[in-house]
């Protein structure tokens, strides 16, 4: 098994597929679905592939792809719970969620307990 830190990644979006996809070389390591609504990219589902998890392959697909939504000036609507957790963890990408879910994230990270 190699380890991640050993190869290089790559995100590529595949809009054939409607996914983007991760590559540890030539391997497709994950993917991340998403549909097209309204000037808005939805992420539905997000995968990576057993031999790479607990690797940092999920978060380095999650960011790629929210960069790249945030770049093409579209809205990130986060239905994945991967994604949203993404995002929750990373506040810079809530001025680029729809108000609906921004505004559910906003108040799930309110009522966090303080880690400590």
């Amino acid at each position: 098994m190699t380890d991640s830190n050993e190869v290089e990644l790559e995100v590529r979006n595949n809009p054939g597929e409607l996914r983007y996809e991760i590559f540890a070389g030539d391997e497709l390591a994950g993917f991340t679905t998403y549909t097209l609504q309204d000037g808005a990219v939805a992420f539905r589902h997000a995968e990576v592939f057993p031999q790479w998890e607990g690797r940092g392959v999920g978060s380095r697909l999650a960011k790629e792809a929210l960069d790249d939504v945030v770049e093409s000036g579209k809205v990130i609507t986060p239905l994945c719970p991967f994604i949203v957790d993404f995002v929750s963890g990373h506040p810079s990408y809530l001025p680029h969620v729809d108000e609906r879910h921004r505004r559910q994230i906003e108040a799930a990270i309110a009522t966090e307990p303080e880690a400590g």
